[in-house]
């Protein structure tokens, strides 16, 4: 256990984190998301939500300055999604960088092509709908 290192942060994500450049993408995926399909860098947090997941990472590192540095899947025609998620996700946002615009919604294809041009998927826990979000890395505010 490392201070100041949430324990919902694994060895195999604290080390992609180290790793990722500044624009760099990474997908926290519901455990639904079809993470191997995707992408070849998949990391496990199984049975961590999502949101809890989300706060360790922003303790960690910072979001991109530059065009919407999170998005989540858009809701398909036709089907729901609890706002609760969206809302769970953006209070964690808020506390650990206020100020970040609106989180941006995409396509689910586009979404999963996004996913495949992204560091690395983090297949969470989370079984709510649409609980999958990405997150844009910054560089360390000066």
């Amino acid at each position: 256990m490392l201070i100041g290192i949430s324990p919902v942060i694994g060895p195999d994500l604290l080390d992609a984190l180290f790793r990722m450049g500044h624009g760099d993408e990474l997908v926290l995926a519901d455990a639904f998301f079809p993470g191997d399909s995707c992408n070849p860098r998949v990391i496990r947090a199984d049975g961590i939500r999502a949101a809890a997941l989300l706060d360790g990472i922003l303790a960690l590192i910072n979001l991109d300055y530059a065009a919407p540095p999170v998005a989540m899947m858009e809701v398909m025609a036709g089907d729901a999604a609890d706002p609760a998620v969206e809302a769970s996700y953006r209070a964690v946002i808020d506390k650990r960088w206020p100020g970040t615009p609106a989180i941006e919604k995409v396509e689910r294809f586009a979404f999963y092509e996004r996913t495949r041009r992204a560091y690395a998927v983090v297949m969470t826990g989370e079984t709510v709908k649409y609980g999958n979000i990405i997150l844009k890395k910054g560089v360390i505010p000066v």
